[in-house]
């Protein structure tokens, strides 16, 4: 059956190679037919006498954005994860990747050959930047259109499919990132269907989503419910839900935790739902029966600040206010930093403070990410401004932290090619106003515009695909040693996974700047300064990333730029 919701319509009809099928109007503007079209079948929808578009829910649009749907039927897959079970999120490491910079051939298909690395590496879940239909070839993912297709570069939906059943037959669970806070520039024909759009509030992207209209609602529930159900995904990464506007009684995103715990219930296997909000509210994690609305999680950027400031010393924008490893400490004991607190870059109080009842992993933390480092003028990684120290510190302070621990691509080795913000807008005069856009926003800090990449060169997307050759060689294996060893440390160490609050504590010495880290009877001790540092403890050392750092009975010797983990005696 064929439904369509355009309320703005006086005639729908479906349009294939053979005929105009007519839609029959039913109630509260939406069209139906009982025409079932056959798999592979090309369509596109007749809105009154206008140009065809796409079908607001296509699931496959092998000419891109503009072009015909093509009908592509989910359940047709033979899947072969039937004994996967799934993974709770507490005690996991996620792993972020971008398909299209991942691998050189950036598909899918080319990604299943890689997933053994990170199996390897000891990560639970593959986290997928957007993969929904954009216009273009390539493109981060978040100027999606269409968001039940799969982008045809990267393989389209067979090739997710093929995708999900691998990385399951790996034991990896996969989230995938999707937005319901805005649409793309290009491509976004939904107006003219409905009211999906409304103008009375606006965000970052443009117009809001129109969350008062309950089709609207339904096209995002729904979507969910296809990634989780019919591609047998275990978690949703929700973009930026600070810019979903919903004065609704019920809040979208209690409704999306409420249906994904019902269909949780149904297939029998776990299903997360993690938000990315700049809010610092406790509200998205809390039980619903607490007055929350029951995500799985939320990424806590105040962590990431504290740990990015404390190795790097970049203490410029947003990092100002984390410039005392007292940050640092409040972060890593109490999650937020900014609980209520005054924020210099926004200019008023910020966030709330987190029962600590609250259990550590409900929080996703990370030294760098897909944002962090893409927002960044030139796309730079933590390789291209710290020693190999520095990177070490980085890594256990991300590992070995209270919290549930993300790595982004290529991190665990220290990539040195850059994650810059590409597109490729076929529209020239977007590509232009993008471009400029781009180099104007960083020429008013100051940047030189002939050092911000163009993002629609085409080699600003080339140099953001990682160098996999780099990961076996020099310093870069040494870094991706560690990174197995911390995983395996919070495998074996229960203290490294405890998810209580109250098991933390943090000691430090802006001075000297050596900081402590108290996980119940784990201790972990780092030396962000250039000088030598010796601090009274005993125990036996579990990790240390230099050969220079020792314990002796009464204390700890920590060199330059280096960090240990050890048990208390």
């Amino acid at each position: 059956m064929i439904e369509i919701w355009a309320p703005l319509a006086t005639r729908v009809a479906i349009r294939t190679a053979e005929a105009d099928i007519p839609l029959t109007h039913a109630a509260e503007g939406l069209w139906t037919s009982d025409v079932i079209l056959p798999v592979g079948a090309d369509y596109s929808i007749i809105l009154d006498d206008a140009d065809p578009v796409p079908d607001p829910r296509s699931l496959r649009q092998p000419s891109g954005v503009h072009g015909p749907s093509q009908a592509f039927d989910p359940s047709a897959h033979e899947w072969a994860d039937t004994a996967w079970t799934g993974r709770q999120l507490a005690g996991s490491v996620i792993y972020e990747l971008h398909i299209g910079t991942f691998t050189p051939d950036g598909t899918l298909d080319s990604a299943i050959a890689r997933l053994d690395h990170l199996v390897d590496l000891g990560i639970c879940f593959v986290e997928l930047l957007p993969v929904n239909g954009f216009n273009g070839t390539h493109n981060w993912g978040y100027d999606g259109v269409l968001w039940y297709t799969v982008h045809e570069g990267y393989g389209g939906p067979a090739a997710y499919q093929r995708f999900v059943d691998a990385a399951h037959s790996r034991g990896l669970a996969v989230i995938q990132d999707v937005v319901y806070n805005h649409l793309g520039p290009s491509g976004n024909y939904l107006p003219r269907f409905g009211p999906y759009l409304t103008d009375e509030s606006a965000n970052t992207w443009g117009s809001s989503v129109n969350l008062t209209e309950p089709a609207v609602r339904r096209h995002i529930l729904d979507n969910a419910a296809l990634w989780l159900r019919d591609y047998h995904v275990d978690g949703l990464r929700l973009d930026a839900v600070h810019a979903l506007v919903d004065t609704s009684p019920k809040h979208i995103l209690q409704e999306l935790s409420e249906e994904t715990d019902a269909l949780s219930a149904f297939i029998g296997r776990p299903l997360t739902l993690i938000a990315e909000s700049d809010l610092n509210d406790p509200k998205l994690i809390l039980p619903r029966e607490a007055g929350g609305y029951g995500l799985t999680a939320q990424w806590s950027d105040d962590y990431h600040h504290s740990v990015h400031v404390a190795v790097t010393g970049e203490t410029a924008g947003y990092y100002a206010d984390f410039a005392s490893l007292g940050a640092l400490a409040k972060s890593a004991t109490q999650g937020f930093f900014h609980d209520g607190t005054y924020s210099s870059f926004r200019g008023h109080p910020q966030g709330h403070p987190i029962d600590p009842a609250v259990p550590t992993w409900r929080l996703v933390t990370f030294a760098q990410n897909h944002d962090q480092i893409g927002n960044r003028a030139t796309g730079d990684r933590l390789t291209a401004s710290v020693n190999y120290g520095q990177l070490a510190i980085a890594a256990v302070f991300t590992l070995a932290s209270p919290f549930t621990p993300m790595l982004f691509m290529g991190e665990e080795w220290g990539a040195t090619t850059p994650w810059q913000f590409f597109t490729s807008h076929p529209e020239p005069e977007l590509g232009r106003a993008t471009a400029e856009g781009r180099i104007a926003e960083f020429a008013e800090l100051g940047w030189d515009p002939d050092v911000v990449p163009d993002p629609q060169e085409p080699e600003t997307f080339q140099r953001s695909k990682l160098d996999w050759r780099e990961s076996s060689s020099g310093h870069h294996a040494s870094l991706l040693e560690l990174y197995r060893e911390l995983a395996r440390l919070r495998r074996e160490v229960p203290e490294l996974t405890d998810p209580r609050f109250s098991r933390l504590a943090a000691t430090y010495s802006d001075n000297e700047r050596w900081f402590r880290l108290d996980r119940g009877g784990i201790s972990i001790l780092a030396n962000f300064g250039l000088e030598v540092v010796t601090l009274p403890i005993t125990g036996n050392m579990l990790l240390s990333t230099s050969t220079e750092s020792w314990l002796s009975d009464s204390e700890a010797t920590l060199a330059a730029h280096s960090a240990v983990i050890l048990r208390r005696h």
